[in-house]
Parts: structure tokens; C-alpha cells; sequence
């Protein structure tokens, strides 16, 4: 077949190799497959269409035609109908996604709120005439002789890292639990009851509603006494007669969750006291007054950074009181040369309504205090 421009029979002489000098070397190496042809972007109408008026020689393939036959007819061609499934795929999947985001909106999980304070105050009877003296002639003679004075007394264990808080973490728990310890049980203010924001700058926000309403209207009922929180005494009975306070005991802490810390405290406050009224008291007037506090502290990480605490529960025994007193306002104490209690806890009265007293019946019985013991007589030789 003759190539177009070709004379008929052969090239004449004088001219170039025709189609083997046209062909350069950059285009030998192309072949034009069928794939090629059908990936063109421009097709030559056929001979039919070409006949139409003002019609042109190509026109320009759509990039949905699947090429071949289907470019000759009005159905898409496997191609087409691919990009389209797709195109709907995705328009769907945006749709559903709106939707749902519309639905649901996305809302981040809060923050756990503290729980409230739960606590127990129980007195602690005497059985014995409460012994008096200078103050520090009874702390020889009781147990808390060789308890360390004050903030002395409340060390802290060695630490060391959890699971999930760094041993800076720890430190600061126990730091605050400390300065909980020495504000709520020591501040001369608090013991008077003169102050209470010593003790409140460092509790978690979500409880000072129950704190503010435990100093405001103490109550037994579990959650609102007074001493559950610190250490106070009934400025009508009795005050401190030295400031030396005796302290003894033990802090520990554990992880209980990823995000929180639990510091667990127990210790034993050793309290000298007078009578409050009428002239100052003897020298010799004093008696002591013993407060043991077990309490459990927590920590998340928005509280250490903060230097607060959630105080969870509240276990606390104290004497020499009476058991008919109420003691979830402030102790009062029974001071020197008392005799005995032999009057029961108040009456609970279960037909009454409102909320009853919880720790109402419960009432304990105080040790003995120690006496100094002779030293042992040396057998004679």
C-alpha cells in the first residue's frame, strides 16, 4: 500500500528515502498498539459522521469513555462506569460522615469530679480519772513520749515511681498530704477555730460546698462533721496549753488508676489542753487530749499541678470525751481530775424523721495512761 504523497511506483531518484528517511530514530522505537490508540485524547470521527456539514476531522475523548466501542454509542464504556461507582462511593461516604457528625457530635469525656468527703468521729471514754500536770511531765509519762514535736513527726516514706506518675509526682502528693497533715491538725488557728481557708485552699473545688457547709453547720451525719476535716476544740471548754504538739506515724501511697493517686495517712496528734474558762490555769492543770486520723487522700494530675487534694474518707477516734457529747462540731474534751464517764452514747431515736445521726451510739473506750514504771531492784549480792 502506497504511502500518501508517494508517486505510484516507487520514490523518485533525487529525493529523499520517503517514509525510512521521515522516520527518525526517536520514533522507531514507538509502536502504536491498540492501547495506545484507545488512550488517545483525539479520535477521528468515522466516514459516516464526517459526511455531516461543517463537521470536523477529530473530536476530543472524554476522559469517562472506556474507548473502543463504547466511544461509538451512547453507553459508557467498563471505564466510565468505574470512575462513576467511585465518584459515589466517596460522595456517599462524605454524606454519612456529615450526617453522623451532625448526630453525634463529638463531646470530650469530663473530667471525674471529686467524691465526697465520708467520715467517722468516734470519742473515746475514759475509765479512769483524767490525770493532770504540767505539760511536759504527762507527755513523759505517756505513750507519746518519744513522738517527735509537730511537723517533725509526719515524714515521708521513700519514693518512688508507679505505673503511670514519675517520682516528682509522688514527691508532690505526698508534699501536699503533708501540708494537709500540719494545716488541719497544728495550725494554732484551726485548733481554736478561729480560721478554716488554711485547711480549704487545699481541697479539690468540687468540695468545698460540703467543707464550707461542715464548718457552718456541722452535722453527725457522715458527710458533714466538722472534725472529720481538721482538728478543733469547743473554745467554750478547752484550749491548748502548749503549742508542742506530739506527733506519730505513717504515710504510704499506691496508683489506684492511671489517673489517680492515692496517699493513705495515720497518725496520732498528742494535745496538751486546760480549762478554757475562768482565770488561767495552774501549772499542774493540764491534761492531755489524743486524736488518731486515718485518712485517705487522692490525687489526679489536675491536682498536683494545682497543690490540692480530694480528701475521700475520714476515720478519726479522739479523747478522753464524753460519749454523750456531739463531737462532729469540735472536741470537747474532759480535762484534768474528771472522773469517769458512766453515761452512754446519745439516744437515737429511729421513729424520728430527717436525716439520723450515722455515727450516732458509736463510742469507744480510751486505754489507761501509762505510768512510769520503777526501774527493776538489783538483787543483793
Amino acid at each position: 500500500m502506497a504511502v500518501p504523497g508517494d508517486p505510484p511506483n516507487s520514490t523518485p531518484e533525487g529525493m529523499g528515502g520517503g517514509d525510512d528517511e521521515f522516520r527518525s530514530d526517536e520514533y522507531r522505537s514507538v509502536v502504536f498498539d491498540e492501547d495506545f490508540v484507545r488512550a488517545a485524547r483525539l479520535q477521528e470521527y468515522s466516514a459516516q459522521e464526517r459526511m455531516g456539514e461543517h463537521a470536523r476531522a477529530v473530536r476530543t475523548r472524554s476522559v469517562w469513555s472506556g474507548g473502543g466501542s463504547a466511544s461509538r454509542t451512547s453507553t459508557p464504556g467498563r471505564g466510565a462506569r468505574q470512575g462513576m461507582l467511585l465518584v459515589l462511593l466517596i460522595a456517599s461516604a462524605f454524606a454519612a460522615a456529615v450526617y453522623m457528625g451532625l448526630r453525634n457530635p463529638y463531646q470530650p469525656p469530663p473530667g471525674t469530679a471529686a467524691q465526697p468527703l465520708t467520715s467517722t468521729v468516734v470519742p473515746l471514754a475514759p475509765t479512769t480519772d483524767v490525770p493532770g500536770g504540767r505539760p511536759a511531765d504527762l507527755y513523759a509519762s505517756s505513750p507519746a513520749a518519744d513522738y517527735r514535736v509537730g511537723a517533725a513527726g509526719i515524714a515521708l516514706p521513700a519514693v518512688r515511681r508507679t505505673h503511670h506518675f514519675t517520682d516528682t509526682q509522688v514527691v508532690t502528693a505526698l508534699s501536699i498530704a503533708k501540708d494537709y497533715l500540719v494545716q488541719s491538725s497544728l495550725d494554732p488557728d484551726i485548733l481554736a477555730g478561729a480560721a478554716t481557708r488554711p485547711v480549704r485552699v487545699l481541697l479539690d473545688p468540687d468540695q468545698l460546698a460540703q467543707f464550707d457547709r461542715s464548718m457552718t453547720s456541722p452535722s453527725g451525719d457522715g458527710r458533714h462533721a466538722a472534725t472529720g476535716w481538721l482538728v478543733r476544740f469547743d473554745q467554750a471548754t478547752a484550749v491548748v496549753a502548749d503549742s508542742r504538739v506530739r506527733v506519730s506515724g505513717t504515710l504510704a501511697f499506691e496508683e489506684v488508676a492511671p489517673d489517680l493517686l492515692e496517699v493513705t495517712t495515720d497518725h496520732t496528734f498528742v494535745y496538751a489542753v486546760r480549762p478554757a474558762t475562768g482565770a488561767p490555769a495552774a501549772a499542774d492543770g493540764a491534761s492531755l487530749f489524743t486524736v488518731r486520723r486515718e485518712l485517705r487522700l487522692r490525687f489526679d494530675r489536675d491536682d498536683l499541678g494545682a497543690r490540692r487534694l480530694e480528701l475521700a474518707s475520714a476515720y478519726v477516734m479522739a479523747g478522753p470525751q464524753d460519749c454523750s457529747a456531739d463531737p462532729a462540731g469540735a472536741f470537747r474534751p474532759l480535762l484534768a481530775g474528771a472522773a469517769p464517764t458512766t453515761v452512754g452514747p446519745a439516744a437515737s431515736d429511729p421513729y424520728a424523721s430527717g436525716q439520723p445521726r450515722r455515727t450516732a451510739g458509736l463510742c469507744g473506750v480510751l486505754a489507761p495512761p501509762a505510768t512510769p514504771q520503777a526501774p527493776p531492784v538489783s538483787p543483793a549480792p
